[in-house]
């Protein structure tokens, strides 16, 4: 029998949920506070609107997945696990430290799993970056750089909470661990809130990692790039097939008194195909099957809420 999850919260992304687990063939039912959009939404994926309380009442959906306004997600998945659902959350799982622990805490307790909707984890060339740097293909990693930038997406949120949690999820889990020093540099241009940032991370053992992220660029650019002493890799999503995923066979090294460099030429690497996001619902059906951790886990959730609180305290408190 398939498992079968229901999705809170049709919005934009909400509603990319929809379609793919109803392509995956797991969608049992919707939820949304706009009548009409649920209504409109449950005609065209022949699937039932129903209320949450009916949701979460039913024992024939396992889990739920919830894109809702942050402030929402909390309360809701603390009541999902509660009443014995399984849940992935999308980014962030709550706007205070306090919020995002007492979730956890209660998935915990209530034996249920929380996985959090860092998406870009599930991305086959991140994976394939990921594998690269495991191999040791650019030796010890230094340092790591995550570039997001665009124009738009005014949604209430400034853009370190909009934004940066995907570059953080990416870099935590290359970095193994969590930073010991945060500074962010901030600024507000055209909004009312933070329109760009750059978010520099200090890890135990001295590697480093610095984030930047804008929705006032008059271009896009999304770059990974992983630093290491033999050599350097970037995943680079806007690039064309074929040449997202660059090894770099850069070195730098010590001649004497003086620092030398050699560059290269870059060194395209081969890639599964693959959507993140079905690849990511995939591994969360899997999880509710064999109960095995989520990838993007409480852990990773706690801690990103933990960075956001120390990267842009005034959004947590709006």
């Amino acid at each position: 029998m398939t498992t079968r999850l229901a999705v809170i919260g049709c919005g934009q992304w909400g509603q990319n949920h929809v379609r793919t687990l109803k392509e995956i063939g797991a969608l049992a039912a919707i939820a949304d506070g706009n009548a009409e959009r649920a209504s409109a939404l449950s005609q065209r994926f022949e699937v039932p609107a129903r209320t949450v309380d009916e949701i979460l009442a039913d024992p024939g959906i396992a889990g739920v997945v919830l894109a809702l306004p942050p402030r929402l997600h909390g309360p809701t998945a603390r009541a999902a696990f509660r009443a014995g659902k399984d849940v992935l959350i999308e980014k962030p799982i709550g706007l205070d430290l306090a919020d995002a622990q007492d979730t956890a805490r209660v998935a915990k307790a209530e034996g249920r799993l929380l996985m959090v909707g860092h998406v870009l984890r599930f991305h086959p060339v991140f994976e394939a970056l990921d594998a690269l740097v495991r191999e040791g293909r650019i030796g010890t990693v230094r340092h790591i750089v995550s570039t997001r930038l665009g124009l738009g997406r005014f949604l209430g949120m400034d853009a370190v909470w909009d934004l940066a949690p995907h570059d953080l999820s990416l870099v935590l889990h290359m970095a193994g661990g969590a930073p010991d020093a945060v500074d962010t540099l901030r600024r507000t241009v055209l909004s009312d809130e933070t329109d760009a940032a750059d978010i520099a991370l200090r890890f135990p053992g001295g590697l480093t990692g610095e984030i930047h992220v804008s929705r006032i660029s008059p271009y896009r650019d999304r770059r990974f790039s992983v630093i290491g002493t033999k050599g350097m890799i970037t995943f680079d999503d806007l690039a064309p097939e074929g040449q997202k995923l660059a090894l770099y066979g850069h070195e730098v090294w010590r001649d004497g008194s003086h620092f030398a460099f050699r560059g290269a030429d870059a060194d395209y690497q081969p890639t599964e195909p693959g959507l993140p996001l079905d690849r990511e619902l995939r591994h969360f059906l899997h999880c509710i099957e064999t109960r095995e951790e989520p990838r993007t886990g409480s852990e990773e959730a706690v801690e990103t809420v933990r960075i956001l609180n120390l990267a842009s305290p005034r959004a947590a408190s709006a």
